[in-house]
C-alpha cells in the first residue's frame, strides 16, 4: 500500500514536469515567432523605402539627363525625344519583369519557426514511442 501513493506521486510529479516543459517550449516558440514578425517587418519597410528613393532618384536624373540632352542638341529634339521614349518604356519594362521574378522567388518567413516547431513534433512523436507502457 505504502507504494500507490509514491507511484500516484511520481505520476502527478512527472506530469506537472511534462506540463511545464510543453509551456516553456511553446513559450520559446511564441518569442521566436515574435523575433520572425519584427525581423519581417522590418524588412519589408526597408525595402519598401530603399525601392521609393531609388525610383525617385532614377526619376529625377533621367528628367535632368533628358532635358540636357534636348538643350544640347536642339536640332533633333524630335529624334532625341523619342529614343529616350523608347529607352524609359524599355527600361520600365524590364524592371517590371524584375520586380515580378523577384517578388515569386521571394524566401520563406518564419521558415526558423516552422523547423523548431516540426523538430519539437519529432522529438514528442519519438518520445511518446519509446514509452513503456505504448507497446
Amino acid at each position: 500500500m505504502s507504494e500507490t501513493p509514491s507511484n500516484a506521486g511520481g505520476l502527478l510529479a512527472a506530469s506537472r514536469n511534462g506540463a511545464a516543459t510543453l509551456l516553456a517550449i511553446g513559450r520559446t516558440r511564441l518569442e521566436l515567432l515574435g523575433n520572425d514578425l519584427k525581423e519581417e517587418k522590418l524588412r519589408a519597410v526597408r525595402v519598401l523605402l530603399l525601392s521609393q528613393m531609388l525610383a525617385f532618384s532614377l526619376m529625377v536624373g533621367t528628367i535632368l539627363a533628358i532635358s540636357l540632352l534636348v538643350i544640347a542638341f536642339w536640332e533633333n529634339r524630335v529624334l532625341l525625344l523619342s529614343a529616350c521614349t523608347v529607352v524609359s518604356l524599355a527600361s520600365g519594362g524590364f524592371a517590371y519583369t524584375a520586380l515580378r521574378r523577384s517578388l515569386r522567388t521571394s524566401h520563406q518567413p518564419f521558415a526558423a519557426s516552422v523547423a523548431e516547431l516540426a523538430e519539437d513534433l519529432r522529438q514528442l512523436k519519438g518520445a511518446a514511442n519509446n514509452e513503456p507502457g505504448s507497446d
